[in-house]
């Protein structure tokens, strides 16, 4: 009772924020282009970048999408330069954030680009000619992109002001929303009502194998009525269709940080020394605790910022245990990879773990790939 009286103010400013945007009292914009949100409303931890990636795949390997120009448009989180930038694959992690900066390696052909306005981002990606003409561009480095002709939004769920054509909302398995609370007593970031706003809802990091009887459970905790197994389809308490599906990590073998310094003999080693710095590690220690001995573990905040008292901690534990090879996570290698005080000898066995999510069924992402198609279609 007390939390629900303390957080009375934020749930009230979220009301009312939500209201004014419902009806019309502050303008929504929408891009000239479709666009794919994929978001949550919960603080972190959700996979939202392993998910665009995943939409990015499936718009890639399209006949319909494969040769035309995509692009992914994030707020940058915690980078230091401001207004719309274009990322670069040998950029840093100061100027576009880890996440925008893994997905431009990744995906080299597509437009990744940071904005925190979405509706000011999206008219430059459409309209990259006022890079060159626009003051609110004069700080943008690269200002010869091509016209998008899909956008993708990285975490946008929040900024009401620009109106997506399909909004993937994604639910963590282990940190149900229905059961949560808002920030600062839980991780909710936004009202567990707007789930209703959502065209897809992604149950994200689940086992491997789930039965009806879950499936059909999570579908009635998140408020969906009828739910068919075989379309996985239910109805929201507006009587709206939506899509309900479960999707879970697939972790890929390891890779080195440093290619041409590593000794990749490590990747066989009996002993592994751990450190992350993203919302949720227990997944990736499960799965490494089955090929490994995990003999010491650094876990980190999200978006840490590693300096040189961190490294030099890791570097105290791989003396410990010489045998043992150093692992992170695919998005913190970015926010170290720069970084001038890491050791030679740790530079040799410091690998990370590439990460992909995937529906748990063929079927499952038959379905996700017809409503993603046919809603961008219909734009």
């Amino acid at each position: 009772m007390l939390d629900k009286i303390l957080l009375a103010p934020y749930y009230l400013t979220l009301k009312l924020r939500h209201f004014l945007f419902d009806h019309g009292i502050r303008r929504v914009h929408q891009a000239e282009v479709p666009t794919i949100c994929i978001g949550n409303i919960t603080a972190g931890g959700t996979g939202k970048t392993p998910h665009t990636e995943m939409v990015l795949r499936t718009l890639l390997r399209s006949d319909e999408w494969a040769y035309s120009n995509l692009a992914v448009l994030s707020r940058g989180h915690r980078r230091k330069s401001s207004g719309f930038q274009v990322v670069t694959r040998d950029g840093d992690v100061e100027d576009f954030g880890d996440e925008p900066l893994q997905i431009k390696k990744k995906f080299p052909g597509v437009i990744v680009a940071v904005d925190r306005n979405r509706v000011e981002g999206c008219d430059f990606l459409c309209h990259p000619e006022k890079l060159k003409t626009d003051k609110k561009a004069r700080k943008c480095r690269v200002k010869e992109i091509e016209p998008a002709d899909l956008i993708v939004l990285d975490d946008a769920f929040q900024f009401r002001a620009l109106k997506a054509t399909l909004n993937i909302l994604l639910v963590d398995y282990n940190r149900p929303v229905q059961k949560d609370s808002l920030l600062p007593f839980g991780r909710l970031r936004d009202l567990p009502e707007r789930l209703g706003e959502a065209d897809i809802l992604i149950v994200t990091k689940c086992p491997a194998y789930l039965q009806d009887e879950e499936r059909v459970q999570w579908a009635e905790e998140l408020h969906l009525k009828d739910y068919d197994l075989a379309t996985c389809k239910g109805k929201d308490r507006k009587g709206r269709e939506k899509l309900l599906l479960f999707s879970a990590i697939r972790y890929d073998g390891m890779l080195p940080v440093f290619p041409e310094e590593a000794d990749r003999r490590y990747a066989y080693a009996q002993k592994l020394v751990l450190f992350s710095g993203i919302a949720k590690d227990t997944p990736l220690r499960r799965y490494l605790s089955d090929k490994y001995r995990i003999v010491k573990h650094f876990s980190f905040a999200d978006h840490h910022k590693y300096t040189a008292s961190d490294i030099r901690k890791i570097s105290r534990a791989t003396a410990e245990h010489p045998t043992a090879v150093v692992t992170t996570t695919e998005k913190d290698s970015q926010r170290i990879e720069r970084l001038s005080c890491i050791p030679a000898d740790l530079r040799t066995k410091l690998f990370q773990v590439p990460i992909q999510v995937g529906f748990l069924t063929e079927e499952e992402h038959a379905l996700f790939e017809q409503a993603l198609f046919n809603a961008i279609r219909r734009a």
